[in-house]
């Protein structure tokens, strides 16, 4: 058999129908299983060119630690849990927030598990179910509210986590999250430079932390601004997409139209516009619009759009790191950061 057609290390393995172990690496390295065992772990003691040698036949070998093992050895899972929700949503914050979260881990022992949650269900399952059977070693949630009980239980338990969001409860954790207050604020002062008197928020559900954020930032400038508010009703950035577009259209066709809105979330926006042009009316127009964008493509389909970005994969990344100090025993007072609203290039 020539060279260029001798089995490699993984063909091996698959075809002995084995899993590799640290005892195949030894086997095929020549080395003793506790080198092995300490060179896959950077230990100090273990030369460079010996961990090379031993992390290229892992990578060959396609080994992967026994977590089961791994948490015998350690009670740890080597496991970071993020319980999201991932329900209808256009604009890629699911993905972009894994892709953070993972960014980050990628350089460590830790591996990403997506915990899906259904929003309008007891928030409190997932949370128990990880902590009872210690499935994670820590816990990245999202949507928190200003008196959350997931926060409390992980506190109490001592558990490590951090959340997108802030909480009002006197515990301190830590956060990632974005100034909603600013953004509200920023964004009504762009529509009154526009001429817009009439402006309309759409925000997120009153239980949520955010929504007072969303709220303060938006009345703050319409009082320095003398604008007026036009109610949304009981509509919220998480209606579903269809009962958006008929709202917006019915609020389009009402005696008091707004001539301005400020939108929470991207996906929202679309629905919105969807709704203003059924009622007849045209954006940038009739009704000019700021919103919120987790990717950078609303502009692409509508330029009329004044849009900030919010780096939800940056956020992940936040979340990420946070969550891993807090395991190594970090204050959670020094894991807590606010990103600012960061506007589009031809919003500026």
């Amino acid at each position: 058999m020539d060279e260029g057609n001798q089995p490699k290390s993984a063909d091996l393995v698959a075809a002995a129908g084995t899993r590799p172990t640290l005892k195949t690496i030894a086997f095929m390295t020549g080395l003793g299983i506790t080198t092995v065992s300490r060179a896959l772990k950077d230990a100090p003691d273990i030369g460079t060119e010996t961990k090379e040698r031993v992390r290229l036949v892992a990578a060959q070998l396609g080994y992967q630690p026994n977590r089961a093992g791994v948490r015998l050895r350690t009670g740890k899972t080597n496991v970071i849990a993020l319980v999201l929700s991932i329900e209808e949503e256009l604009m890629g914050f699911t993905s972009q927030m894994m892709f953070g979260i993972s960014e980050v881990l990628a350089g460590t022992q830790y591996h990403l598990v997506l915990t899906p949650h259904v929003h309008h269900r007891d928030p409190m399952v997932p949370i128990r179910y990880i902590l009872d059977t210690g499935s994670a070693d820590g816990v990245i949630i999202s949507r928190t509210s200003p008196d959350d009980p997931r926060v409390a239980l992980m506190t109490e338990r001592r558990f490590p986590f951090a959340t997108h969001g802030r909480t009002d409860m006197g515990i301190c954790h830590p956060f990632h999250d974005f100034d909603n207050e600013s953004y509200t604020y920023q964004a009504v002062k762009k529509l009154v430079e526009k001429g817009r008197r009439h402006i309309a928020l759409l925000a997120p559900p009153a239980r949520l932390s955010y929504y007072l954020h969303s709220r303060i930032g938006f009345e703050r400038a319409l009082a320095e601004t003398g604008a007026r508010e036009v109610s949304m009703g009981r509509v919220t950035s998480e209606a579903p997409l269809e009962t958006l577009r008929s709202s917006m259209e019915s609020l389009m066709r009402s005696g008091d139209p707004p001539d301005g809105i400020v939108s929470i979330s991207g996906s929202s926006s679309i629905a919105l516009v969807a709704g203003l042009e059924a009622a007849g009316k045209r954006l940038g127009h009739d009704l000019d619009m700021v919103s919120k964008q987790s990717a950078d493509f609303l502009n692409w389909i509508r330029p009329e759009i004044l849009t900030v970005n919010e780096d939800v994969r940056q956020a992940g990344r936040e979340l990420a790191k946070a969550v891993i100090a807090r395991i190594d025993g970090i204050a959670p007072d020094l894991l807590q950061s606010i990103s600012r609203p960061v506007w589009s290039e031809r919003t500026r």
